[in-house]
């Protein structure tokens, strides 16, 4: 390849391909970066808190939150939704009895499936 690069005209052809790659990816990037309808990526946080687990996911100025709470007792859940400052969901409810750790885990997963399909089909 360099024998090749010794000659001036492939030596210009060839930094001149590189170029022409180069600010293709630069206006595909920039094409990509000024699309409003592109939306950042959904991110997921999940954290352990005691017996039960806390889950939130954001994507650009939306969040979900979902905590469940267990104690010996009893099991709380709380769920929100927010757009900005906005709620648009504020919900708990209350079980008479400690979740297991797979009624834990199920509880999340399915909050979290149930998240990403609404996402899916906007």
């Amino acid at each position: 390849m360099l024998t090749i690069l010794r000659s001036p005209a492939c030596r210009s052809a060839f930094f001149s391909l590189i170029l022409a790659l180069n600010t293709a990816g630069m206006i595909d990037q920039r094409a990509q970066a000024a699309d409003p309808a592109a939306e950042p990526e959904l991110q997921i946080d999940i954290t352990k808190i005691g017996l039960g687990k806390e889950v939130v996911m954001t994507q650009g100025k939306k969040e979900w939150f979902m905590r469940v709470e267990v104690t010996p007792e009893n099991s709380v859940i709380v769920r929100q939704e927010k757009q900005g400052e906005r709620y648009l969901l504020d919900e708990s409810e209350m079980h008479d009895r400690a979740m297991t750790p797979a009624e834990v885990d199920a509880a999340i997963s399915d909050f979290i499936n149930s998240v990403k399909t609404r996402q899916k089909v906007k």
